[in-house]
């Protein structure tokens, strides 16, 4: 479980194929702390530690993670939104993140308005995934709220620490995004199909 609130962000060192798998040597300023088999959400993604080494450590990415993700797409060098897993009792500063991203998005536009940025991104609605104004939504783990819902897009404004402290300061038009969609929206959406 996370809250969306990066807590460091992490450079792609290698990327290692394995079969249908792809392992991911990342190093970050949190690298001492972490253990074997804990979970580190990366750009949204929850992934088991694997490996440490001296200066980094290693995740691995199976098929059916990096067929709903944009790890896939990723190379040597990309920059990645990092949170460990919430602790019991801590403040959810964000929202609660489960670490399963349900689709790619697409950003659609980026506006600079008055010392914030205003993205757009768009997503394929027919996968029953739903937008709510002020309601929450995870993009590249990032805990954000919605400015703006449509029917198969929805934009959200970054302050500037955000912008500094993610890798939203390297997104652009057209760049793919991961996307988990509020868990209660979730819910509440599959209770209320049932009955329609």
């Amino acid at each position: 479980m996370f809250t969306g609130i990066v807590e460091s962000i992490g450079e792609i060192v290698s990327i290692t194929p394995e079969g249908t798998n792809i392992n991911f040597e990342i190093s970050c300023s949190f690298k001492e702390e972490l253990q074997i088999d804990q979970s580190v959400a990366h750009n949204g993604v929850c992934l088991t530690v694997v490996e440490i080494n001296e200066a980094s450590y290693v995740v691995t990415a199976i098929d059916e993670t990096l067929k709903k993700s944009n790890l896939g797409s990723l190379k040597v060098g990309n920059l990645l939104n990092l949170e460990r897993a919430m602790k019991l009792g801590d403040r959810l500063d964000g929202h609660i993140v489960q670490g399963h991203v349900d689709q790619i998005g697409a950003c659609a536009s980026i506006k600079l308005e008055e010392g914030s940025w205003v993205f757009e991104f768009s997503y394929d609605d027919k996968k029953g995934n739903i937008t709510v104004e002020k309601g929450s939504i995870t993009v590249n783990g990032v805990s954000l709220t919605v400015v703006a819902s449509k029917e198969s897009s929805f934009s959200v404004a970054i302050i500037p620490y955000t912008y500094e402290h993610t890798n939203f300061k390297r997104l652009e038009v057209g760049s793919v995004v991961n996307l988990e969609f509020d868990v209660i929206g979730k819910y509440v959406q599959r209770i209320t199909k049932g009955y329609l």
